[in-house]
């Protein structure tokens, strides 16, 4: 759909069909690059840096180590992403309950399209009905052949991407011993939050005990959870009032957090 490579290891997928459906994977750009042209979705996005500068704009960037707020139906882009950038992303039904489209389904699609059409650029060319040449932003063409139907963005909530820079930021005791976070941002009337988790060796931090999906993201560090032993780019995944579920830190160990919209 896009020009240039970009490379993704999916961690964890929601369920299709729920407004809070979502994708947590990691990306890695290939050689050549990767672009898209500006654009915007109907679903929120999160990117953290894990390696390199990313671009949002022609002007703006995301520094190594920063998470941006992508939210649905606010334009971003260009962006030209240099070779070896990598980074987090999380893909998710936004505040307005359309839901997020899930790769599966996108990758139907997308071969479906391509029979009557062609990719180019971030854009999809095809012949209507009339003989006359069209072109759509790729991912608006994906999901209304996807659904069947227009697609419709939402007011937009925010004028712009979010830019966050977490060192910014201090921690907080949670309140159990060797356990701390920092939010670095609630959005929406639906209570999308953002955060970082930090555990000491020992800590137990107890998860799943919000009103709607956490998950997390391990940025650092060892955990035992589950009989397992798990350490660094781990996903964890954690259902609205599934907890308490203990996580214990062999090391000093970090995540990044977030609690998906409340339905």
């Amino acid at each position: 759909m896009r020009e240039g490579v970009l490379e993704q290891k999916h961690l964890l997928f929601g369920e299709d069909g729920s407004p809070n459906n979502y994708d947590l994977n990691m990306g890695q750009t290939g050689g050549g690059g990767w672009r898209t042209p500006r654009h915007r979705h109907n679903f929120d996005q999160v990117r953290y840096v894990i390696k390199g500068r990313l671009p949002y704009t022609e002007t703006d960037f995301l520094e190594e180590g920063w998470v941006g707020y992508f939210p649905e139906s606010v334009e971003y882009g260009p962006q030209e992403r240099a070779e070896g950038l990598r980074t987090m992303v999380l893909q998710a039904g936004g505040a307005s309950g359309q839901g997020y489209l899930s790769v599966a389904q996108r990758e139907s699609t997308n071969a479906e399209l391509e029979k009557q059409g062609e990719f180019r650029k971030g854009l999809y060319y095809f012949t209507d009905e009339n003989g006359v040449t069209q072109e759509q932003d790729g991912s608006q063409a994906i999901f209304e052949r996807a659904v069947r139907r227009k697609l419709e963005f939402a007011p937009p909530r925010y004028t712009d991407v979010i830019a966050m820079n977490p060192d910014a930021y201090e921690w907080l005791p949670q309140g159990d011993d060797g356990v701390f976070e920092k939010w670095v941002g609630t959005f929406t009337e639906r209570n999308f939050r953002i955060g970082f988790l930090r555990l000491e060796p020992g800590a137990v931090y107890q998860a799943g005990q919000f009103p709607s999906i956490e998950i997390l993201f391990q940025t650092s560090g060892l955990i035992s959870a589950g009989g397992d032993t798990l350490g660094p780019e781990s996903g964890y995944e954690f259902l609205a009032n599934e907890g308490p579920v203990p996580l214990e830190a062999l090391e000093p160990t970090e995540f990044l957090r977030f609690v998906l919209h409340q339905f």
